[in-house]
C-alpha cells in the first residue's frame, strides 16, 4: 500500500468523521440540554432533525459546485460554515436557537460528507475504490467510539456548551489538514460547464438509472436504522436503563465498533465475491439480525445487555451494506461524480431526518419504536436488494 494511498485515506477520514462528530459528541448531552434550556424531549431530539436535513439537502449544491469548480473550494466554504454553525450553538441562550445553528452545522457539515466520497471516485473505480473507502470508513470510525466518550467527559465537568467549542478546535484542524495534505483530484479540464442546465442534464441521468437509485436507498434504509438508533440511544440507555453519561458513551462506542469492524472487510470480500454479491448477502445478515431485534423487544425482553448484544451484529452488516453500496452507486457515474454523491447522501440524509422525526413522534421512553423503525428500514432495505441486484447477489459469503 502506496504512502499517498494512506494518506488521502487518513485525511478523507478525518474529514469525513467532523460532521458526524458533531453528532457523536453531543449524543450524550441531550438529556441535560432537556434540563438546561427547559425543553422538551422532542425539541431536543429536533435539533438532530434540523442537522441532518440541512446536511443532506446541501449536498445538491455542494456536489455539483465540486464538479465545476474542483473538489477543495466547497470544502473550505463548508467547514467555514461549519465553524460559525458551532459557534451559535455553544453560545445559543434557548432551545430555539440552537435549533437553527443546529440547522447551519448541518449546511456546512454536508461537504465534508459529499465531497471526500466525490474525491474517492477521483482516483479509484471497483475494487481499489472499495479499499480506499473501508479505509476511510476505518478512520472515521474514530467519530462514534471516542466522541460519546469525550462528548462526556466534557459534558459533566464543563457542560454541554464545552462539546461545541471543542468542535471549533477540530474544524480548525480540518481546514489546515485540507490545505496541506489534500491535492485538488478535479482538474480544469475534467470540470463541468458551470450552468444550471448541466446540473439539471446530470440529475436527470441520475434519477433515470434504477440502479443507482436502488443502490443509494439500500445504503439509504441501512443508514435510517443507524440514525434510529442515534436519536433515541441517550434516552433510552440512560433514562429507561440508568447508565451514566459515561457508561452510555462507552455502550454507544460498542455497538459503533462492529460497524466499523466489519467495514474493514468490504474491499476484500469485494475483491474475493464482487460487490454485489457483498451488498446482496451482507443486506439479508442486516435484516435477520434487525428482525430479531424486534421480535425479541415486542415480546417483552426490556434488557439493556440484549438490547446491545442484537444490536452489535446489526450493525456490524451494515458496516458492509453502505460502503459497499455506495462505491457501486457511484461506480458508471465518474464523469459527474459530485452530483452522484451529492444526489445519494441528500436522499440518504433526508430519509434519516424524516425518520428522527417519525421516531421522535412515537418515542415512548422504551426501544420498542426504535427497535421497529430499524425492522422496517431492512426488510426495505432487502426488498430494494432483490430488486435492484436480483436473486442472485444474496448468497452468503461462506458458500
Amino acid at each position: 500500500m502506496s504512502t499517498s494511498f494512506a494518506r488521502i485515506a487518513v485525511v478523507l477520514g478525518l474529514l469525513s468523521a467532523v460532521g458526524p462528530f458533531a453528532i457523536d459528541m453531543y449524543i450524550p448531552a441531550l438529556p441535560t440540554i432537556v434540563a438546561d434550556l427547559h425543553t422538551t424531549t422532542a425539541a431536543a431530539q429536533l435539533t438532530l432533525t434540523v442537522f441532518f436535513i440541512g446536511f443532506g439537502i446541501c449536498q445538491l449544491i455542494y456536489g455539483p459546485v465540486s464538479d465545476m469548480v474542483g473538489r477543495k473550494p466547497p470544502l473550505y466554504f463548508g467547514l467555514v460554515c461549519f465553524l460559525a454553525g458551532s459557534v451559535g450553538c455553544a453560545l445559543a441562550p434557548s432551545i430555539g436557537v440552537l435549533i437553527a445553528f443546529r440547522l447551519v452545522q448541518g449546511i456546512g457539515a454536508s461537504a465534508v460528507m459529499v465531497i471526500p466520497r466525490a474525491v474517492i471516485r477521483d482516483l479509484h473505480t471497483g475494487v481499489e475504490a472499495a479499499r480506499l473507502m473501508s479505509m476511510v470508513m476505518l478512520v472515521f470510525s474514530v467519530s462514534p467510539i471516542l466522541a460519546p466518550l469525550a462528548g462526556s467527559m466534557l459534558i459533566v465537568p464543563f457542560g454541554w456548551r464545552a462539546v461545541f467549542v471543542a468542535v471549533v478546535v477540530a474544524t480548525a484542524v480540518a481546514l489546515v489538514m485540507i490545505a496541506a495534505f489534500l491535492p485538488e483530484t478535479r482538474p480544469p479540464e475534467q470540470r463541468v460547464k458551470v450552468s444550471l442546465g448541466s446540473v439539471l442534464t446530470g440529475f436527470a441521468v441520475l434519477f433515470r438509472d434504477a440502479r443507482f437509485l436502488g443502490l443509494t436507498f439500500i445504503g439509504g434504509f441501512g443508514m435510517c436504522s443507524f440514525f434510529a438508533f442515534i436519536s433515541s440511544a441517550s434516552f433510552i440507555y440512560m433514562d429507561h436503563f440508568g447508565l451514566t453519561p459515561t457508561e452510555f458513551s462507552l455502550a454507544f462506542a460498542f455497538n459503533a465498533i462492529g460497524f466499523f469492524a466489519a467495514s474493514q472487510f468490504s474491499g476484500y470480500f469485494a475483491e474475493r465475491f464482487g460487490l454485489a454479491r457483498v451488498v446482496g448477502t451482507a443486506v439479508g445478515f442486516y435484516a435477520t439480525f434487525a428482525v430479531i431485534l424486534f421480535a425479541v423487544t415486542a415480546s417483552g425482553t426490556d434488557s439493556f445487555w440484549v438490547l446491545a448484544a442484537l444490536l452489535f451484529p446489526t450493525f456490524a452488516a451494515l458496516g458492509l451494506v453502505i460502503p459497499t453500496s455506495m462505491v457501486l452507486a457511484l461506480d458508471r457515474h465518474g464523469s459527474i461524480a459530485g452530483m452522484a454523491s451529492a444526489l445519494g447522501g441528500t436522499l440518504q440524509m433526508v430519509a434519516g431526518g424524516l425518520l428522527i422525526a417519525l421516531v421522535s413522534a412515537f418515542f415512548d421512553g422504551t426501544a420498542l419504536p426504535m427497535t421497529l423503525a430499524i425492522a422496517a428500514c431492512a426488510l426495505a432495505a432487502s426488498l430494494l436488494t432483490f430488486l435492484t441486484l436480483g436473486r442472485g447477489a444474496a448468497v452468503v459469503i461462506a458458500d
